[in-house]
């Protein structure tokens, strides 16, 4: 099984944030996943550029940022400065995404679109071509260390479907729900990315933890 691990900070331990990002350093974890929430697009409040901007001091890795916020266009180009690799947005949340996308991929970093647990694959056919990856989210946003909602399998599957129907490179990446108990089925319908959070930082040892999620 050969998939690209996310590790999300949402539950990592704020005290020892550094420590953390430097453990994720150490590991097979290939990217590093920061969820920005506003506290209107979704129910909770996260953190901003200056928290990013040092992680990306210390990380070795790169920054996975995940837009949970009303108005992406307005933050895209602070994200940027402040160290982000990729940038996720919502296609619940942008008025012109095809315009979106194209900005963000023109300032050299990878694009993705986000679609939450109730929006169909479908929205997704005139925008399938442009996105670098699209984020299917498992669980519904705005906290962690909820459970995987199970007919997402089937929409994942739908979502492969459309990627190879349209001759898309884009890649699928979950978030939510994702454990050893899952990962290789997931794996194996079709899924690149995984973002996983409680299940890497609340097992007492992140490094042995990722080891073993990717397998």
């Amino acid at each position: 099984m050969s998939v690209i691990l996310s590790p999300s900070i949402l539950n990592a331990d704020f005290l020892n944030l550094q420590q953390n990002i430097e453990l994720l350093n150490k590991s097979q974890a290939d990217w590093v996943h920061l969820d920005i929430m506003d506290g209107v697009f979704v129910p909770n409040i996260t953190f901003g550029q200056p928290v990013v901007a040092a992680i990306k001091k210390v990380s070795k890795k790169p920054l996975d940022i995940h837009l949970m916020v009303v108005d992406p266009d307005k933050l895209i180009d602070s994200f940027i400065e402040a160290g982000a690799d990729l940038i996720t947005v919502h296609y619940e949340s942008c008025k012109h995404l095809n315009r979106t996308i194209n900005y963000i991929k023109s300032k050299g970093i990878k694009a993705g679109v986000a679609i939450n647990p109730h929006t169909p694959v479908a929205v997704l056919e005139e925008i399938i071509r442009d996105v670098d990856i699209v984020l299917n989210m498992t669980v519904n946003p705005g906290f962690g260390g909820q459970k995987f909602i199970n007919n997402s399998v089937e929409k994942i599957k739908r979502l492969k479907e459309l990627i190879i129907k349209s001759n898309s490179k884009a890649l699928i990446q979950i978030d939510g729900g994702v454990d050893l108990s899952n990962i290789k089925m997931l794996s194996g319908i079709g899924v690149d990315i995984f973002v996983v959070g409680s299940a890497i930082f609340n097992t007492g040892d992140i490094i042995t933890t990722i080891n073993k999620l990717k397998g």
